[in-house]
């Protein structure tokens, strides 16, 4: 009994390290991009290339990716993953040009989604108890809720230190070390075979559909949300995803199957985080460019400056969070950490060009562990309402969520920004007092966007128990 229970926490911490991995390459680089620019010559508008090329994969393949983990082995598809993704990660630190830099950039995308769609399927099937999977879903959260934090410390600390290849040398020891782990802790299975859901065309649909949605989305910044681009795709990417979704509810051996959303818990948790990291991506991104651009401070010192935000939302997430949600319910939980986040990013409106990080910065910073929350509850929520069969399709729907999520916040908030911070310029307002009215819309967007998961947690979410009768019809995973 003892090696069972050593077991399944030693896979735990092989997942949380995948997932802290994948994290902190989403958030690594922010710091560091200046340091590429210069060194590879990146133009201006291929500089964002280095985010984008990692999220379009990444978020067009997890949903494909959670369904192939059910159909031939979640085990499998989680060691393949690593395996690509610590290969891409020794070509991005090895890169010459900017070429070579964004092709790796996307091989880590694809090796990211591969790993992280099954994370939380292994979980729940690994934690069957209340208890114990509510500690198990709380130290996962914690990787991925301080894992942006952690990226942009570490981020600045690794530039300046050693150099920006390090930024990507430095997963090579960590997948290294996870693949060696995994092969013994994760439990090897058979999965379902690719029969059982060899939707060849609804995979096409799905993949394309969301790939070309993200690609969309990243791409609004330089061509406007009206643009014949942006509507284009946009359009054509809605109806490569509404096909799916007709594929899926005729076909035989459907790639999603729709029961797994008939869960209000299911669907509302995937609405939810959507909106919540869409606002969240103001905190991660635009207040490091704001420390940088308008306040004067280096990639070292803005990396520092994040670090309460860091370990507060570690903090939450680990020690607090599971107690809070076994007492409360997850439903209650979130609605606590969303009210958090709103009342920060409400506070970041106010910031200027002279703001003092103790009175200004320090308060919002601190008001951000309520994203340790909120992810722990999102999670069980949104693994409330699948089955066994259908853990790993429910995890790279989470996952897929989380990263249409950031795509769309980087698209509406950076445009946002933008876009004010040019209507201040032309109506002559100094560099510093444009960007910071442009970064202070961003920030009540953000709120916005909080506030409208907070309203979805009110209205659609229900404590899991509320869902006992699907439950007793359609066995869950999780409860």
């Amino acid at each position: 009994m003892s090696n069972v229970l050593n077991s399944r926490w030693t896979a735990l911490g092989v997942l949380s390290a995948t997932g802290l991995m994948t994290v902190l390459d989403g958030s690594i680089v922010t710091v560091a991009m200046p340091a590429i620019q210069r060194d590879l010559d990146f133009s201006p508008a291929g500089l964002s290339w280095i985010v984008n090329a990692y999220l379009i994969p990444f978020g067009g393949l997890l949903l494909l990716a959670g369904r192939l983990g059910d159909l031939i082995g979640r085990r499998t598809l989680f060691l393949t993953g690593n395996v690509v993704f610590t290969a891409a990660s020794v070509l991005a630190g090895a890169a010459t040009d900017s070429g070579l830099l964004i092709a790796a950039r996307f091989l880590q995308g694809v090796g990211s989604a591969l790993a992280s769609a099954v994370v939380l399927g292994i979980l729940v099937t690994l934690f069957t108890e209340p208890a114990e999977r509510g500690k198990a879903i709380a130290v996962f959260s914690f990787t991925g809720a301080a894992g942006a934090s952690i990226g942009q410390v570490l981020g600045g600390v690794l530039t300046d230190v050693l150099s920006w290849p390090w930024i990507f040398f430095i997963n090579v020891p960590i997948g290294l070390i996870t693949i060696v782990l995994a092969l013994p802790a994760l439990p090897a299975e058979r999965g379902l075979g690719l029969s059982a859901g060899a939707d060849v065309i609804g995979a096409l649909l799905v993949t394309g559909g969301l790939m070309l949605g993200i690609y969309t989305v990243v791409r609004v910044e330089e061509y406007g949300w009206l643009a014949a681009h942006t509507l284009g795709l946009g359009a054509l990417s809605l109806a490569l995803l509404g096909a799916f979704v007709a594929r899926q509810a005729t076909a035989r051996t459907p790639l999603m199957p729709l029961r797994l959303l008939r869960s209000r818990n299911v669907a509302g948790a995937n609405l939810a985080q959507m909106l919540s990291l869409s606002g969240m991506f103001a905190f991660q991104i635009l207040v490091a460019l704001y420390m940088q651009r308008v306040l004067g401070y280096g990639a070292l010192e803005t990396g520092l400056a994040m670090l309460p935000a860091a370990v507060g939302i570690g903090t939450t997430s680990l020690f607090v969070s599971a107690r809070l949600n076994a007492r409360f319910g997850p439903r209650a939980v979130l609605i606590a950490g969303l009210a958090l986040l709103v009342t920060a990013m409400l506070l970041l409106t106010r910031v200027s060009v002279d703001a003092g990080y103790l009175t200004h910065l320090l308060p919002p910073m601190l008001l951000i562990s309520g994203g340790g929350l909120m992810l722990p509850a999102l999670a069980t929520l949104a693994m409330s309402g699948a089955r066994e069969a259908d853990a790993g399709l429910a995890s790279g729907l989470f996952n897929t969520t989380q990263q249409v999520g950031m795509a769309i916040g980087v698209a509406v908030l950076s445009t946002m920004a933008a876009s004010r911070t040019g209507e201040l310029l032309t109506a002559g307002a100094g560099e510093a007092a444009a960007l910071t009215g442009g970064y202070r819309l961003a920030f009540g967007i953000a709120a916005g966007l909080l506030l409208a998961a907070f309203v979805v947690a009110l209205t659609v979410l229900r404590r899991p128990a509320a869902d006992q009768v699907a439950r007793e019809e359609t066995p869950a995973v999780a409860g």
